[in-house]
């Protein structure tokens, strides 16, 4: 493992590396010792890079605020922790906060597994609505309810290798990749970059695999920019618009076909490709900024290409979420809220993993500006293309897994776009039809 990014606000605390270690193995991190002190348990999914920040802001809470003690515990990222999370709520014996993927809200039995925030406490703590996000703000609530406090959004992005980009002269006087607008000039420029790597598909993404969902990531990206939708406001009827979804999917199939991107390669492959150089573009979530510079690729980033129009990106978002529990204390919950204010208004350290804060006063602080190139994408915020708000989407869900499946013959040119979609249609009325674990009447 690598060690942890250079970070330089305030005081977080070295060291991390060990700490985490234990964390990974479900162990109670205490920062902090003592019978006067109120507990906080904490219950996250953060590893890696990610769960090195989030060890160092919680170690540098734990200077700040010597009168609470917060139990970190690290569990296994995706299903398994949902499962957890469930399981704990439904039992009333939860801990005192969970960090949460916010499209997985609606899947979790807002009421019944999760409790409200409280929004008299989260003012007292310092955080209001008009301090974050608008979209990401309102996709926090549940039929009018606040159920979760974001934390931040990780969009798709465009990487870009400078070196490459430089030698086909893709670069502007500042050294920036110039942005493209429309088919036509992102065509052309991936089409210079082919040029220079020799015929080598510049594009790299997540397009094969088991349980892929670059499709999916790409194509929600490219649809939402023209305006689609998938389904009704109550989450009940299809309303895919086939022209502009048709319009995604031959878009995608063009770049496979002509070689601009690389169809045969999964997740993991298409990370190694632009890391070492055998691809210009990488087309992902912000998370691996981190891990491409502890490896010195020349890289940079920026917001993800306008192509049908609009600036959208298909994106989730952290958020915290208080699971329930059958009764709250009320010093653990005041001492919850302080830990949650401290962790947002800090953002600017969280930033450094690449996610873009949803707390809009950082995305001001020099701090957070200084911070390359993750500073670059940052008005992605208020254009967060989110899963429509039903129970089987979020990370990893059945929604990403079966439109990848649907999607990926596409790209490679063994289904065509409208045999994609229409495999997509019925994925989607399968979920429809199926029981949702936590039915309205029962929150």
């Amino acid at each position: 493992m690598h060690g942890p990014p250079d970070i330089t606000r305030r005081h977080l605390l070295a060291g991390s590396l060990a700490l985490l270690g234990a964390a990974a193995t479900g162990c109670a991190i205490p920062v902090g010792l003592g019978s006067s002190q109120t507990r906080v348990q904490y219950w996250h999914f953060l590893g890696a890079s990610d769960g090195i920040i989030m060890n160092q802001m919680v170690g540098a809470f734990a200077k700040d605020n010597p009168d609470i003690f917060v139990e970190e515990n690290v569990l296994a990222w995706g299903e398994p922790y949902y499962t957890k999370i469930a399981m704990a709520g439904a039992g009333g014996r939860s801990p005192d906060l969970a960090t949460f993927h916010l499209a997985r809200l609606a899947g979790m039995g807002a009421g019944r597994i999760l409790d409200p925030i409280d929004v008299k406490l989260l003012e007292e703590a310092g955080l209001t609505a008009a301090d974050f996000s608008p979209p990401i703000w309102e996709r926090a609530h549940l039929d009018g309810v606040l159920y979760a406090i974001p934390f931040d959004a990780h969009p798709m992005v465009q990487y870009y290798n400078t070196d490459i980009c430089r030698k086909a002269g893709l670069l502007g006087p500042d050294g920036k990749l110039t942005p493209t607008k429309g088919v036509d000039q992102l065509i052309a420029q991936l089409t210079k970059a082919k040029e220079v790597m020799g015929g080598k598909p510049p594009l790299a993404f997540d397009a094969l695999g088991l349980g892929t969902v670059g499709p999916w990531r790409v194509w929600w990206t490219l649809y939402s920019q023209s305006g689609g939708t998938l389904l009704s406001d109550d989450g009940t009827k299809i309303t895919i618009d086939d022209t502009k979804a048709l319009e995604g999917l031959r878009l995608m199939q063009r770049l496979g076909k002509e070689g601009l991107c690389d169809w045969r390669t999964d997740y993991g492959a298409s990370v190694a490709n632009f890391t070492n150089g055998q691809a210009a573009f990488l087309w992902n979530g912000d998370w691996e900024t981190t891990g491409l510079k502890e490896r010195k690729t020349p890289f940079s980033m920026m917001r993800f290409p306008s192509v049908f129009g609009g600036w959208s990106a298909q994106a989730d978002c952290h958020a915290f979420v208080l699971p329930h529990q059958r009764v709250r204390d009320p010093e653990v919950e005041r001492a919850t809220y302080r830990f949650i204010a401290y962790l947002v208004k800090n953002s600017a350290d969280w930033a450094v993993a690449g996610h873009v804060p949803a707390y809009l006063p950082t995305l001001e602080e020099p701090d957070y500006l200084a911070l390359q190139p993750q500073s670059e994408y940052r008005s992605v915020i208020t254009d967060v293309a989110l899963d429509p708000q039903v129970w089987f989407t979020g990370s990893a869900s059945r929604l990403w897994i079966e439109f990848g499946e649907a999607f990926s013959p596409v790209i490679s040119g063994q289904r065509t776009p409208e045999e994609g979609l229409a495999e997509a249609k019925a994925s989607l009325t399968r979920l429809l039809d199926a029981p949702n674990p936590f039915p309205d009447e029962e929150r």
